[in-house]
């Protein structure tokens, strides 16, 4: 998977905690089985900056700990379809989208459940990746597949709460 990780947070954010993010997102990703040629990124914000898009996009007033921009690509609507042959297709990658990260909200959420940053950041990273991949947890149905799904993936990477 080809991982673009953005830090625009105050303070930075660690070579530790950047490389804990690309390695549960391939672990994730091999864990689901997307092809190699994906291409995603994290950008990891302050609560100030999340606040702003999540009120901008979501129309809520209020920083949040993750967001997803999942791009959507539906053939059966494309009017103008492009043709190619399988391996072509293959080489070229295919974009699945952006998660921001609030660090803001992982060290909250972590000291009130009284777990470990490393675990929330990871699992907030799996959550939002798992939404670029249509996951969804809005219906009882969807997270009945969605949360025992990551929580899979993260016992599985070893980020256990």
């Amino acid at each position: 998977m080809d991982l673009e990780i953005y830090d625009k947070t105050e303070k930075g954010v660690s070579e530790k905690d950047q490389k804990l993010i690309r390695d549960v997102l391939e672990f994730a990703g091999s864990y689901i089985h997307l092809a190699d040629n994906t291409e995603m990124s994290v950008t990891l914000v302050n609560n100030d900056e999340i606040h702003q898009i999540n009120k901008k996009y979501r129309g809520v007033d209020r920083a949040t700990d993750v967001i997803s921009f999942a791009i959507e690509d539906d053939d059966d609507d494309d009017d103008f379809p492009i043709v190619m042959d399988e391996e072509l297709k293959e080489s070229i990658p295919e974009n699945i989208g952006d998660i921001f990260v609030s660090v803001d909200k992982v060290a909250e959420q972590a000291d009130y459940l009284g777990h470990s940053f490393e675990r929330e950041l990871g699992f907030l990273c799996v959550h939002g990746f798992l939404h670029l991949n249509g996951y969804d947890h809005m219906k009882k149905a969807d997270a009945d597949v969605m949360f025992p799904l990551q929580k899979e993936i993260l016992n599985a990477y070893g980020l256990k709460r």
